[in-house]
């Protein structure tokens, strides 16, 4: 059994991502990217009272990256802001459940760190609602 039934899990949420796409009149959204494998994101997200009320991700990249992203926003959704800048790359790591070496943990980091950089900054405010 093993890590098998984890990298099954990472598995479909790469072929299924749930919370895919890009989301009209976010409150905040933010880009990130990784130019050395080409890994490419950006996060939406609704804010209500500094609780993460919806989140939705768009993107393209490898299924560790991809698969992340996913299983990241189902798990940030009610979050308070605070919380999510408290948030470490071993979060990420036991979300994941599979060994992660250097080059790779920056592929399944990338949500996180791009989620984090979008909240810390403030994002790009949308103005448009």
């Amino acid at each position: 059994m093993g890590f098998d039934i984890y990298q099954e899990e990472i598995i479909e949420h790469y072929k299924s991502p749930h919370n895919k796409g890009a989301m009209d009149h976010p409150d905040l959204f933010g880009h990130g990217n990784n130019p050395v494998c080409g890994d490419d994101i950006t996060i939406y997200l609704k804010i209500k009272n500094d609780i993460i009320e919806d989140v939705s991700f768009d993107g393209r990249g490898c299924a560790i990256s991809q698969a992340s992203a996913s299983m990241l926003t189902d798990r940030i959704k009610g979050m308070k802001l605070e919380e999510i800048e408290r948030l470490s790359p071993d979060y990420v790591k036991e979300m994941l459940h599979i060994p992660l070496s250097a080059v790779r943990m920056k592929c399944a980091t990338l949500s996180l760190k791009t989620l984090q950089e979008t909240v810390s900054a403030g994002g790009v405010k949308n103005d448009m609602h």
